[in-house]
């Protein structure tokens, strides 16, 4: 038996949303392989591959898309990971994002719709 509290749970998922912010992708993608959970979200409804791909970090999209993280899953916020990427115009983990099966349309508002907003279309795979 473990003296590990709740507190240690919060502690341990704050610090690995920080390896996620900052693309640490070997480190997150170890915790993952090793029973993390791949949809693991934070208080407001982001999972580690939304943050991932809003801060910018194709390896780690990839990686977590691979182990399967779900690419359509609609956070606290309405939006999906696709929409953060098209927002930040990472355009690299839009491809990932499209090649790994996601839905431009999902999500409000949608990374199409997202795209639109600003005069942009969404890159091709």
């Amino acid at each position: 038996m473990t003296d590990r509290t709740p507190a240690d749970a919060d502690a341990f998922a704050d610090r690995l949303f920080d390896l996620v912010r900052a693309g640490e992708s070997g480190a997150v993608l170890d915790q993952i392989d090793a029973g993390v959970p791949v949809d693991l979200a934070d208080a407001q409804g982001s999972t580690l591959l939304t943050l991932a791909a809003y801060h910018g970090h194709a390896e780690l999209v990839a990686g977590l898309a691979q182990r399967g993280a779900d690419v359509d899953r609609i956070s606290g916020r309405g939006q999906t990971p696709l929409a953060g990427a098209v927002f930040k115009q990472h355009d690299d983990v839009i491809r990932v994002l499209l090649a790994a099966g996601a839905d431009p349309d999902a999500g409000s508002p949608s990374a199409r719709g997202t795209a639109e907003m600003f005069g942009r279309t969404l890159p091709t795979e």
